[in-house]
């Protein structure tokens, strides 16, 4: 799964208030060439979101981020995501994706979280927040002494078309995750083409 999303490049991250507001930012990103989203946990309308999307766009990979526990993961799981994306190093989220043969990437911005997710098997780890925890700087220092574990990162927080390159110039980089693809301003304003627009811009910037 997460080979697909490497080649888009990109992930657009979302939140949105309602299914019927999640499936026109989905007919938006597929019109822009970018069929993709990962719907966040941060609302009440994200599980109805992905399975009612999961159903209409079965074209679109659909993930979920924002997963915080393990019943938030059952619930991705149940709603028909194809991924699912934390913040953070949880443990407990990390078990509950195995047990749900989940493709699963947990938030890291430490070594000491690097060998957290390692060590618990995961293999894609979320660089976040990235440009806040030091950018492409950090994530090189990071490869470091952790490059050659076959490990591989998602960079997301801070990530736009005008600094995506740089992330995507580094080999483990397999995507990177935003919110400038479609933002809330945006979305609550129903400009769709603009979205549009923008994913295929993003699509445009990433090609490598």
């Amino acid at each position: 799964m997460f080979d697909r999303l490497r080649s888009y490049g990109v992930v657009p991250v979302v939140a949105v208030d309602s299914p019927d507001e999640g499936l026109r930012l989905c007919e938006a990103l597929i019109a822009g060439g970018l069929p993709v989203a990962e719907i966040t946990f941060r609302t009440a309308a994200a599980e109805a979101t992905i399975r009612e999307a999961a159903k209409r766009f079965p074209e679109m990979i659909l993930g979920a981020g924002t997963i915080l526990t393990a019943e938030q993961m059952r619930k991705a799981v149940d709603a028909g995501a194809r991924f699912a994306v934390a913040p953070g190093c949880n443990p407990t989220t990390i078990a509950a994706a195995r047990e749900c043969a989940m493709p699963f990437a947990p938030g890291v911005c430490t070594p000491s979280d690097v060998e957290r997710a390692v060590e618990m098997g995961c293999s894609l780890l979320k660089f976040f927040p990235a440009e806040a925890a030091g950018g492409v700087a950090m994530l090189k220092a990071l490869l470091g002494p952790y490059g050659h574990l076959g490990i591989s990162f998602c960079p997301t927080g801070g990530v736009t078309t005008g600094n995506l390159a740089e992330y995507l110039a580094i080999p483990q980089v397999a995507f990177v995750g935003g919110t400038w693809v479609a933002k809330k301003e945006l979305i609550k304003a129903g400009r769709w083409d603009d979205i549009a627009a923008v994913a295929a811009a993003a699509v445009a910037a990433a090609k490598r």
